[in-house]
C-alpha cells in the first residue's frame, strides 16, 4: 500500500541517521495495514480458531509490507522522475538527499526478507500456499511503483491495494489460523479493502497535477478530480453497506454494527475531499487512515461483545 499520510513538521535530519529512516518507513501509515489483520484475526476469535503465533506473525508481515512498499515507492519514484521539490506530499528521503537509492534499495531488501521469514513460519503452520501469497505480494508491493510496468503508473493502484491489503490480508489472516475460510471472512475482507483504498484514491486526488505532468496514469488523472471524489464516496460508502448488508441476512452479529461508530471520522474525510485540493488533502489522507483502524476495532470489540 503507498499512500502518503503526513507526518507533521520535518525537523533537520542527517543524511543516514536513524531518525531519517523513521522518516522513510512513514509509520503514520501503518495503522491502516493493522486493520486487515484485526478484523482476520477477530473473525479467527469468533469462529474459535484464534491462535496468538499466527496472528502476531500475519500482524508483523502486513506492516513489514507497508514498510516496504514505502521505501520502494520512495526510491522508485525518485528514479522515474516522479518527485519534485515540490510535491504536496511528505518528504521523500531519497529525492530530499537524505539516503542514496543504494541505501533505501538495501532497506527494502532487509525488510521484505524478514517479511519472507516470518512467512516460512507460517508455511510451517499452513503449508506451501503461504510462502506463494508471500512472494506474489511481496514482488506487487515492488511493481506498484518500480519493474518495468509499474502498476500505479498504469491506474492499477487501487486494484493492488484492494487485492492484497484488503481481501488477502484478512482472508489470509483467518486463514492461517482456523485452517479454512468462511464466508464471514470473505464478506468482511471486502469493508477493509474498500477503507484502505479510500487511502489511496486520495493520495492521487492530492498529486493528480502533478501526476500528470510526469506521465504517471493514476486513476484521478485518468477520470479526473470530480470523479475521484465520487470514487472515493463510493470506496468509504460502499464499506459501510457491506457490512450493513451482512448482518442484515444474518451472517454477522448485530453487535458488530458498533463499527458505525467511525462515522463521523468518515464525515470528516469526506468533507475535505470534496471541499480540498492540493496539501489540505493530507488531513483527509491521515483522517481516513484513522477512519479504516477505527471501523476494523470497533468491528472486533463487536464480536467480543456478541
Amino acid at each position: 500500500m503507498t499512500p502518503d499520510v503526513p507526518d507533521g513538521a520535518v525537523p533537520a535530519l542527517q543524511t543516514g541517521t536513524p531518525g531519517v529512516w523513521w522518516l522513510a518507513i512513514r509509520p503514520k501509515t501503518l495503522p491502516a495495514a493493522a486493520s486487515s489483520v484485526v478484523v482476520g484475526s477477530a473473525l479467527a476469535w469468533w469462529a474459535g480458531g484464534f491462535s496468538a503465533g499466527p496472528a502476531l506473525a500475519a500482524l508483523l508481515i502486513a506492516l513489514l509490507l507497508q514498510i516496504g512498499s514505502n521505501l520502494a515507492n520512495d526510491v522508485y519514484d525518485d528514479e522515474r522522475g516522479a518527485d519534485t521539490p515540490d510535491r504536496l506530499g511528505p518528504t521523500r528521503v531519497t529525492q530530499a538527499g537524505l539516503l542514496t537509492r543504494s541505501q533505501v534499495k538495501s532497506g527494502m531488501k532487509v525488510v521484505f526478507t524478514v517479511a519472507l521469514m516470518l512467512g516460512l513460519y507460517l508455511t510451517w503452520v499452513r503449508g506451501w500456499f503461504v510462502l506463494v501469497i508471500g512472494i506474489v505480494a511481496i514482488v506487487s508491493a515492488i511493481a506498484y511503483t518500480g519493474g518495468p510496468y509499474p502498476l500505479g503508473y498504469h491506474g492499477l493502484g487501487e486494484v493492488f491495494v484492494f487485492l492484497f491489503f484488503g481481501v488477502t490480508a484478512v482472508v489470509g489472516t483467518y486463514w492461517v489460523q482456523v485452517g479454512h475460510v468462511s464466508a464471514a471472512a470473505w464478506v468482511m475482507s471486502v469493508p477493509v479493502g474498500l477503507l484502505i483504498t479510500a487511502i489511496i484514491v486520495v493520495n492521487n486526488l492530492r498529486d493528480v497535477e502533478q501526476d500528470r505532468a510526469v506521465g504517471k496514469r493514476t486513476v484521478s488523472v485518468r477520470i479526473g478530480v470530480r470523479a475521484t471524489r465520487v470514487e472515493y464516496t463510493a470506496c468509504v460508502a460502499g464499506a459501510y453497506a457491506v457490512h450493513a448488508t451482512a448482518v442484515l441476512v444474518g451472517a454477522l452479529p448485530p453487535h458488530t454494527l458498533l463499527a458505525l461508530l467511525s462515522l463521523p471520522l468518515a464525515y470528516r474525510a469526506a468533507k475535505v475531499v470534496w471541499t480540498e485540493s492540493g496539501k489540505p488533502l493530507n488531513g483527509a489522507l491521515a483522517t481516513t487512515g484513522q477512519l479504516a483502524l477505527a471501523f476494523a476495532v470497533l468491528f472486533a470489540l463487536g464480536l467480543a461483545l456478541a
